[in-house]
């Protein structure tokens, strides 16, 4: 077993928009947030999220959100909270023009989960899954409404730990 991965756990990333953030005029959503929180709080996460959450990190996941939106980490971070999430991390757009991007003249993905030692990210945009490879990460392709999201998510990330020799809890 890999010395480097022993001591860590292993990382899942999740875009926000049309991923987690869905409307609910094309996907399952959870219950609005009580007001005044759901006027602050607009977003309408993907039934589900927070049970999928709660159980990769009972797995001994690091759960964090990567995502190209300009919305503050304080935002992000205090939106799950309301529904009872805490994350392991967040990389906004603000991060990833910060900490990836910099003054690189090669124009990178909007996304590098390498970057943050994240094995398996999951978004919906076709181009950020197919690049993954490329790029040193693994990606799952989630679009639309999908009943079993959570079940292949997980499975997806059982796989990659098996393959890349994680710590199991």
């Amino acid at each position: 077993m890999s010395s480097s991965n022993q001591d860590r756990k292993m990382r899942v990333s999740f875009d926000l928009d049309e991923v987690l953030f869905v409307s609910p005029a094309t996907h399952k959503t959870e219950p609005p947030l009580p007001f005044p929180l759901r006027n602050i709080y607009r977003e309408r996460l993907r039934l589900g999220t927070p049970e999928l959450i709660w159980e990769l990190q009972i797995q001994g996941y690091e759960v964090w959100v990567y995502t190209s939106s300009f919305r503050s980490e304080g935002y992000i971070r205090r939106l799950f909270r309301c529904y009872g999430v805490r994350l392991d991390g967040i990389v906004n757009g603000t991060r990833h023009m910060k900490e990836v991007q910099r003054n690189s003249r090669q124009i990178l993905p909007q996304k590098l989960p390498s970057r943050y030692r994240i094995s398996l990210h999951i978004d919906d945009e076709e181009v950020i899954c197919t690049a993954a490879g490329q790029y040193g990460f693994r990606a799952y392709q989630l679009s639309g409404q999908d009943d079993d999201w959570k079940e292949k998510i997980i499975e997806q990330a059982d796989r990659i730990r098996k393959i890349e020799h994680f710590d199991e809890p």
